[in-house]
């Protein structure tokens, strides 16, 4: 493995852990510093502006990065979050900190610049490969982060914030005293709302009538897996009384889980049971484990659930999967676009929702946050008559 290659998935853990820093801890510094003990609508409009920010401002970086470099445009954005961060860490109104998580989605934007990178740096035969390092850097990250972030959050609710500006400190040292260029700058590359246009890519999947079910499902399911980010923490609080040590610890184990069944079980599934039935099980499995937190008692129900959410993410893989069958390889570039822009789309949405459904459930009943979500989520299954299980690359389009 390349210096380049260890810089820069080192650069991606760093960036996860930092984001993943701060979820454990948002609930109880927005009630601290806005001075209030119902953040529920706030909370989701944090997460969505940040994911709009993310989703708006990736194809600018990525335009950016054609134009003037790679390397560059890492470099500021890097220097960009950890300054952002640090104001974030020591903002005493609640206006300072809704601008932070603003400007916090655009600097997190340059994972499409490292995704870029890697591609730059990466024979085609290996991309597959090092896409999934990738994946699994950012994975670890986001075990790490949450569990740090608890611990860091009960000593001081802003000492995560500096932990998260230090760490992209170290991510700024790294890029500007070792990695490389991969790209230098392209003085023709030009700025058009054609090539700026996050939206773009999913024109093309309304016209290809075999992704259509596909792609509802995919929306559906991003859009149910919000309700963690959103509602995990408050509801853990609310309803077991964690302090953030404790919502961290059951982040983490909610990771490790996941991480270990996409990484060793979703193979085994697919080729026994087949994409479809795959999909069926993973959410058979999601809905069982989100119904148990619906009439959970005590805290060990989070742990112990654990490992039953993450059977349920045998599922998300198995669709995917069942998507790229449906177009042929010249198309697989569009179709990753598309399932990027979904995946966005549910992450503006689905905490504004959730968000404003726990506001009206948390005093009476906090469970029935996950009840709304199963609800959801079972709009998928007539969906899935809708299904091709026979590749359709044939077919093209409709104009």
């Amino acid at each position: 493995m390349n210096k380049a290659l260890v810089v820069i998935l080192s650069a991606v853990m760093l960036d996860a852990i930092g984001i993943g820093l701060i979820f454990p801890i948002l609930p109880a510094l927005l009630r601290d510093v806005g001075h209030t003990t119902d953040v529920s609508l706030l909370l989701g409009l944090m997460l969505a502006l940040y994911s709009a920010c993310q989703f708006l401002f990736s194809p600018i970086l990525g335009v950016l990065s054609d134009r003037f470099g790679r390397r560059p445009v890492l470099l500021v954005s890097l220097a960009g979050a950890a300054i952002d961060y640090l104001i974030m860490a020591l903002a005493p109104h609640l206006w300072m900190l809704v601008i932070g998580r603003a400007i916090a989605g655009v600097t997190s934007a340059n994972m499409a610049v490292a995704t870029a990178y890697i591609t730059d740096i990466t024979p085609e035969q290996e991309r597959a490969q090092r896409f999934g390092l990738f994946h699994a850097m950012f994975g670890v990250g986001f075990i790490i982060g949450p569990v740090l972030g608890g611990v860091l959050g009960d000593w001081w609710l802003h000492a995560p914030f500096l932990a998260a500006a230090a760490l992209n400190g170290i991510n700024f040292a790294l890029a500007l005293f070792v990695l490389p260029e991969s790209r230098h700058g392209q003085p023709e590359a030009q700025f058009t709302w054609s090539t700026l246009n996050p939206f773009k890519p999913l024109a093309w999947a309304f016209n290809f009538k075999a992704l259509v079910p596909l792609m509802a499902i995919f929306l559906i399911m991003n859009f149910v897996g919000t309700v963690y980010g959103t509602a995990w923490a408050q509801f853990s609080e609310d309803h077991f009384a964690f302090n953030g040590m404790m919502i961290g610890l059951s982040l983490g184990a909610f990771g490790v889980f996941h991480a270990l069944a996409q990484a060793f079980l979703t193979g085994p599934a697919v080729a026994r049971l087949g994409e479809r039935w795959a999909l069926i099980v993973g959410m058979t499995f999601e809905i069982g484990a989100m119904l148990t937190l619906v009439f959970a008692g005590h805290g060990w129900v989070l742990f112990a659930m654990a490992p039953i959410f993450a059977l349920g993410g045998i599922g998300m893989p198995a669709l995917q999967s069942l998507a790229t069958r449906q177009v042929d390889a010249d198309r697989q570039g569009q179709l990753q676009g598309v399932m990027a822009s979904i995946v966005s789309i549910a992450s503006v949405f689905g905490p504004l929702l959730f968000s404003y459904i726990y506001a009206g459930v948390r005093q009476d009943w906090p469970g029935l946050i996950w009840m709304v979500a199963i609800v959801i989520y079972l709009l998928a299954l007539p969906l899935m008559a809708g299904i091709q299980t026979m590749p359709a690359t044939a077919e093209k389009p409709a104009e």
